[in-house]
């Protein structure tokens, strides 16, 4: 039991076979005699009862077989801060080495040591550590006062998690020796912290990054703890089961990034009361149960107020469905980079492209997707794509090619609240591309091509139906009902999936000879596509 008593363990954390547990009760329990330690395991599903035997309770645990009996001589109770780190980071010395004479002089009279180099060298060791990790060393205290500051000053980052540490102030009397601590992780400690009493403050004057992941810390704690963060960037507080009951005043005031993942009692209107943190640019809410959010100050087309810095935004393996929690999304003011991953509105019967698509439409600003950065391309390509997409559906609600009649109702722009903007940047969608899809049969993939003779005005206008057209450069399919004139004179044929599909006219079809090698297949002998003696079909075409 490493020579702890067992007059004051109630509320200790121990370690039995690499297990974690809590003491929740000491003495006996009849009818076997000898003392034994009721213990309330991390793991309900290794305990046996829920602090019972035999109809007498000696102690409740949450969970009815969280709870077991354990004779103490089984338990570990860990051991002190600078122990764990000397057990890991102290190389030891040879034999020949530790029994190394060495004369000092001490005052005027030389000191005959043994040893005396080893002791050196560890002090040494100990005073360059900078960064150390004691994940899992059975720590549960500071040990002796001041002896942490005198042998290991220069720590600025530590690694204390899943330890035996007890209390929020055991925590404290290690911190109050690590004046250049900047980052702290103290996961998977189950920590008991300050209830009624103020915090202390003072304790942490350069801690960036703090990770509190499963130490069962109430928001009302965070709070009453975050006095003592006076510069705190970082706060992880993962899997805690918190409700955010009250809004932060003057406290977290520093935080850039805040991590509430898997904590699935937290409902958007919560999350309203975190909104006017002025600093933070990134926020988790991973698994935390969200289905929906509502800006209430802002209407369709203007910004929000809160979150005025949020540029990440991380809200996967939520129960999102409905694209409304999208279009809110576009009212954060400096949203630039979202992860959606694995939300029943983006594991639909939807293509995964054809959803991020719709995303990247919707949120105008937004510069990375789960992860994968934007090109200013594919933006190009899927604003154009959404507003071909509802380009019927805004005709329906009053949606119309003249500014002046351009008026859809109410509905369809809480729907769709960036498509009147869209439109002002590409145009207003032409009739031509809101064409109800054809089957796709071969006979509907055909393009339809008008040939004339500007200088034959008697010559009539030939149809052909030829394959579809496609451009060499970019591979988009030119999808429309072309007229071409024949001309005399060099010339040039460009892509009419420019107008279209929003691309840029390709150069890639400035070699006219291949595309008129095309008509000339389909035209020679019929007299339409010029004289056919002419076999490298040198006139112009162009699309009209």
């Amino acid at each position: 039991m490493n020579d702890t008593s067992t007059s004051d363990v109630i509320g200790r954390r121990v370690e039995v076979n690499g297990e974690h547990a809590t003491v929740r009760f000491s003495g006996i329990v009849p009818p076997v005699a000898g003392p034994w330690l009721g213990v309330e395991w991390d793991n309900p599903e290794r305990g046996k009862h829920d602090g019972s035997h035999e109809g007498t309770v000696y102690f409740k645990c949450r969970h009815p077989t969280g709870g077991s009996f354990i004779r103490p001589n089984k338990v570990n109770f860990g051991v002190d801060f600078l122990t764990a780190v000397k057990n890991r980071y102290v190389l030891e010395d040879g034999p020949e080495e530790d029994g190394k004479e060495q004369i000092v002089v001490i005052g005027n009279k030389p000191v005959e040591t043994i040893g005396f180099d080893s002791i050196i060298k560890q002090q040494s060791q100990l005073n360059k550590l900078q960064e150390i990790s004691l994940r899992n060393c059975a720590v549960n205290c500071a040990g002796d006062k001041g002896a942490i500051a005198k042998a290991c000053p220069n720590i600025r980052k530590v690694d204390l998690s899943r330890n035996l540490l007890s209390s929020w102030d055991d925590v404290l009397d290690i911190a109050d020796q690590l004046k250049h601590l900047e980052v702290l992780n103290l996961s998977e400690n189950k920590l008991r912290f300050p209830s009624g009493s103020p915090a202390r403050t003072g304790t942490f004057p350069a801690l960036k990054v703090l990770v509190l992941n499963r130490t069962g810390i109430t928001w009302a704690e965070v709070l009453r703890c975050a006095a003592g963060w006076p510069v705190l960037e970082e706060l992880y507080l993962k899997s805690n089961d918190l409700l955010i009951s009250e809004r932060p005043a003057d406290v977290l005031q520093t935080v850039k990034l805040l991590d509430l993942s898997s904590n699935q009692l937290i409902d958007e209107n919560q999350l309203f009361l975190i909104a006017y943190l002025p600093r933070l640019e990134q926020l988790i809410l991973s698994d935390i149960g969200l289905s929906s959010i509502h800006f209430p100050d802002a209407g369709t087309g203007h910004k929000t107020s809160m979150f005025p810095s949020l540029q990440y935004l991380v809200v996967n393996d939520n129960q999102i469905s409905q694209w409304s929690f999208i279009n809110e999304l576009d009212k954060l003011p400096s949203l630039h980079a979202l992860s959606c991953s694995r939300n029943p509105l983006t594991e639909g019967s939807k293509a995964a492209h054809t959803t991020r698509g719709l995303i990247i439409a919707k949120i105008g600003q937004l510069k990375t997707l789960n992860k994968c950065e934007i090109p200013p391309e594919e933006r190009r390509g899927a604003e154009l794509d959404y507003r071909k997409a509802f380009g019927r559906e805004w005709k329906a609600a009053g949606g119309h090619q003249d500014p002046d009649k351009n008026r859809p109702h109410a509905e369809f722009l809480a729907a769709h609240p960036r498509y009147q903007s869209l439109c002002l940047k590409y145009g207003a969608p032409e009739d031509g591309e809101l064409k109800t899809q054809q089957p796709f049969l071969l006979e509907n993939q055909l393009l339809t091509l008008k040939i004339k003779y500007p200088n034959q005005v008697d010559q009539e206008v030939v149809e052909k139906r030829l394959p579809e057209l496609q451009c060499l450069e970019c591979a988009v399919p030119c999808q429309m009902e072309a007229r071409l004139t024949v001309r005399e004179g060099p010339g040039r044929l460009k892509c009419g999936a420019a107008r279209l599909w929003g691309h840029e006219t390709c150069s890639a079809l400035s070699d006219s000879h291949k595309i008129l090698r095309l008509l000339h297949d389909h035209s020679e002998g019929e007299g339409t596509a010029g004289p056919s003696s002419q076999s490298s079909c040198v006139r112009t075409a162009a699309l009209l």
